[in-house]
């Protein structure tokens, strides 16, 4: 149940459903969601570890509100460990790992046809998952997941944005292109120009 109200919690806060700097109110959550306080209590105490909500004393929790120095720093860790992460998938990756990559990005086009912004946020999360377990270093995948995480909301925003849905997907291609190749320089280059792309996007809205 804990992890059923973490989960529900988590996409309501990453679609923004549940708004940057609203207060949240664990009584009804437990109503909305139909589980029980105590597992919502502890789901909340997961998001305050991961960033996406904090407690003020003597009011409660509150949706974390959107903050540009925590976008720049975010973009700036991953610029380092990201576009390392593509490089070593260029030169690791198996069959099965771009095998894998394929698969998460086949259906990107049905889904920016759609403007179905919340599936395009988990595909963008699992390519990058993928991709890290492409490079063969799960100390590296672990890091990364910790900044994905923390940045689903900022790439909800940005898929918003007109346009940026096909340029994401372009984005993508381009790196699994990189890897496909087995051209680590250029799977470089594609991560730069993706991450500075999403960086500029939210940079420009906040």
């Amino acid at each position: 149940m804990r992890d059923k109200a973490y989960d529900a919690i988590k996409l309501r806060i990453i679609t923004c459903v549940l708004k940057p700097g609203e207060y949240v109110n664990e009584l009804q959550l437990s109503a909305l969601l139909g589980i029980g306080r105590t597992p919502v209590h502890q789901a909340l105490e997961r998001l305050v570890m991961e960033g996406m909500v904090d407690i003020i004393p003597r009011k409660g929790a509150i949706v974390r509100p959107f903050s540009l120095n925590e976008v720049l720093q975010i973009a700036e860790a991953r610029v380092v460990n990201e576009i390392h992460c593509a490089r070593l998938a260029a030169e690791r990756a198996s069959d099965l790992n771009i095998a894998a990559l394929e698969g998460v990005l086949a259906p990107a086009r049905q889904w920016a046809l759609l403007r179905n912004v919340e599936k395009l946020v988990l595909l963008d999360r699992a390519f990058h998952l993928e991709l890290a377990h492409a490079a063969q270093n799960e100390t590296l995948a672990e890091l990364l997941r910790g900044l994905h995480e923390r940045s689903l909301r900022f790439w909800f925003v940005s898929h918003g944005a007109p346009s940026q849905h096909d340029r994401v997907r372009r984005q993508h291609e381009a790196v699994l292109a990189a890897v496909r190749k087995r051209d680590p320089k250029a799977a470089e280059a594609a991560m730069r120009a993706h991450i500075e792309s999403l960086r500029q996007d939210i940079a420009a809205m906040l």
